[in-house]
């Protein structure tokens, strides 16, 4: 069993930052992508990026191409969404994710095991 704690959401007005932060446990992960997805209140759980287990590889959507970086630590066991310029339609519950193995997919079938979620409200 892995446990994923996701932090660093938060409130921030539109062209800002925030940096979140996911601490795997019970498991080394950095044999395995890891992604981070999103959820907007009444819409479904969308793709915003993943790495892959080496960190060389990284995928994103298209929507945070550009301001959105994912990196990972593999000492630490932790994924970080470094996310810039942010935008009002960037607010979303923000969630990580342990793929299958180490390829970066996209794919929401791909991930096993999911975090609790942390809140991200982008104000215009």
């Amino acid at each position: 069993q892995v446990q994923l704690v996701e932090s660093g959401g938060g409130l921030v007005q539109a062209g800002g930052s925030l940096r979140l932060s996911c601490a795997a446990s019970g498991r080394t992960v950095s044999t395995y992508a890891m992604g981070w997805f999103r959820q907007a209140v009444g819409k479904e759980r969308e793709f915003v990026a993943t790495i892959s287990g080496s960190g060389y590889n990284k995928n994103y959507a298209d929507s945070v191409k550009g301001r959105f970086t994912i990196s990972r630590d593999n000492a630490q066991n932790t994924v970080y969404l470094e996310m810039n310029n942010l935008r009002p339609e960037d607010t979303a519950v923000y969630y990580c994710a342990v793929g299958k193995a180490a390829a970066p997919l996209p794919a929401r079938g791909w991930y096993d095991y999911w975090g609790q979620g942390t809140q991200v409200t982008v104000s215009s």
